[in-house]
């Protein structure tokens, strides 16, 4: 296969181009008797297949069938229309060069100078929850075709596949003709619909066809009677992550900067997404880049909790975690107190997110605050009438059916990394495993429970102390456990005096503990696992205090 690198000198500039012949097939018939009045109107010639050409006939518009250009019926169910030279030869001859226009005479075939298509509804029909064969049949060969075809021949052919392009077309034509800035424009949409049409093919079929094929494999092995020796690899045949990634997302706002003012920066969003770029907003600046980052981060840490839970982050950092005092009479705005009371001078530029609606009384306690973002699932009308008045502060209402995606990416140069989201589900106390001092009671228990969720929103190396179910001090992001536990103490003051402390790792010395031990912290939970854990142990049964093992480790980078 060749390909020219640059124009011969026989080309023939075509910037704007009268359209004459429209070949139109389209699954979605919205605005389709528009286009088609407005091109009988314009002396079109219309070509047309199938439901699309009966839909337009009906209408009194005049329109030739594809099968009298083709010379040869629609066949097989209507799987082969297009797919032939009569049509495909009209879409891609490259009019600049006179030899083209020649062979076009010599086979007796006419031009199109406008395309309009879009693809079978693929997508509707698998979330529909139809059978596969139904889902397979919804696959479109001939339509991606001519799309294809029609968009790497925009020198000539103008290409639309959304109906919300005819208004261009239609007013292109009332000027003369389409124009080659037009065509670019078009085609390069074209080319994101084909390209998200068989990214949304391939993930289906890695969900259903080769899961499937996979479980078929299963059953054959398990009634095998030879044996296998190859035993090398690891069977990935449970694994989460599928052999590729249809990711499908659309830019939906260019921002302002990225981390810094001389990095640029956009916000894409996925197609049923839940989270917090597809956030209402309601008041307030745009968002920036680093808005967003931490107000995700803000999010996370809010919504682990089941009770009423405020989260206050700064540089994607918890300086604050609450959930509400019991018997609070307003949850919600106690929460928000409680988290605030633990880094008030971090808290200052703060982002906040709270897992309940907004009150007037939490409304009233932020108000007083200076705050970039304020993010939660709705807001008393009052509160937003007093927060508004405000100007700097950035009002989010996350979607009513918020959720974290099971997977979490990661991009690093070259590729992405994969993993599941950091889940509760498996960190239940009921696991934990004492190894020093007494059971706990039932305060202190919740306590520690409430630490170890906390610690998980925080960076690594993590220590968060916490008392009555609200966070007094956070040690994140060090490079050493020892210098996390004094940032935590340090934050803490007088508060550690009785708290508890949850640490993300493992303890690797005695070092960091004693440093906790020192500020008179009453218990400890932690992963467990050091080759010194005999003499973490040790140290913490001299002090007196319990500490659980939780066997599983709650780092975050």
């Amino acid at each position: 296969m060749t390909a020219h690198t640059s124009a011969p000198s026989s080309y023939r500039n075509r910037d704007q181009i009268v359209i004459e012949r429209a070949l139109i097939s389209v699954s979605d018939k919205t605005g389709l008797l528009e286009l088609a009045a407005a091109l009988t109107t314009g002396g079109v010639e219309i070509v047309s297949t199938g439901s699309t050409a009966a839909t337009i006939r009906a209408a009194g518009y005049d329109v030739t069938d594809v099968f009298s250009v083709t010379g040869f019926p629609e066949s097989l169910d209507g799987r082969v229309k297009t797919l032939h030279p009569g049509v495909h030869a009209g879409i891609l001859a490259d009019l600049r060069l006179e030899a083209h226009e020649v062979q076009l005479a010599e086979l007796g075939i006419k031009a199109f100078q406008l395309v309009v298509v879009n693809l079978y509804p693929f997508v509707e029909t698998a979330l529909s929850g139809a059978e596969p064969a139904d889902v397979i049949e919804q696959i479109d060969i001939g339509g991606p075709a001519l799309v294809r075809a029609s968009a790497k021949n925009h020198a000539n052919v103008a290409i639309v596949v959304d109906p919300v392009n005819y208004g261009e077309i239609i007013e292109a034509m009332a000027a003369g003709g389409s124009t080659l800035k037009l065509r670019q424009k078009l085609a390069s949409l074209a080319f994101e619909h084909t390209a998200d049409y068989d990214l949304s093919v391939s993930a289906w079929f890695t969900e259903n066809i080769y899961d499937q094929w996979q479980d078929d494999t299963e059953a054959l092995d398990e009634d095998a009677t030879f044996d296998d020796d190859d035993d090398d690899d690891d069977d990935d045949d449970e694994s989460p992550f599928p052999e590729g990634l249809g990711i499908e997302v659309t830019r939906d706002a260019i921002l302002r900067y990225g981390e810094n003012s001389h990095q640029a920066a956009a916000l894409y969003v996925g197609d049923g997404g839940r989270g917090i770029a597809q956030a209402r907003q309601l008041h307030g600046k745009e968002m920036s880049y680093n808005n967003y980052v931490d107000a995700d981060a803000a999010v996370r840490a809010a919504f682990d909790f089941s009770e009423p839970a405020v989260a206050i982050v700064k540089h994607a950092n918890p300086c604050g975690i609450a959930i509400a005092k019991p018997n609070a009479p307003d949850p919600i705005a106690s929460a928000h107190l409680r988290a605030h009371a633990c880094d008030p001078t971090s808290a200052f530029g703060g982002v906040i997110a709270a897992n309940r609606v907004v009150t007037l009384g939490m409304a009233e306690t932020i108000s007083e605050i200076f705050t970039e973002v304020l993010v939660a699932p709705g807001f008393e009308p009052s509160a937003v009438e007093l927060l508004t008045k405000k100007k700097n502060i950035r009002l989010l209402e996350l979607p009513a059916d918020y959720e974290r995606s099971s997977l979490e990416l990661h991009q690093i140069s070259g590729g992405l990394l994969v993993q599941e989201t950091d889940s509760f589900e498996d960190f239940s106390s009921n696991g934990w495993t004492l190894v020093a001092g007494p059971e706990v009671d039932a305060a202190t228990r919740a306590d520690l429970e409430f630490a170890w969720k906390s610690c998980r929103s925080v960076k690594s190396n993590a220590i968060l102390l916490a008392h009555a179910g609200a966070s007094v001090g956070v040690g994140m992001g060090q490079v050493n456990r020892v210098d996390s536990c004094h940032l935590a103490v340090s934050r803490a003051g007088e508060r550690a005096a009785g708290s508890v402390a949850a640490s993300d790792a493992f303890f690797p010395f005695a070092d960091g503990l004693e440093v906790l031990l020192d500020a008179g912290i009453a218990a400890v939970v932690q992963p467990g696992g050091s080759v010194r854990d005999p003499e973490v142990i040790a140290a913490a049964t001299a002090a007196g205090i319990s500490m659980y093992f939780t066997g599983e480790r709650h780092f975050f980078h």
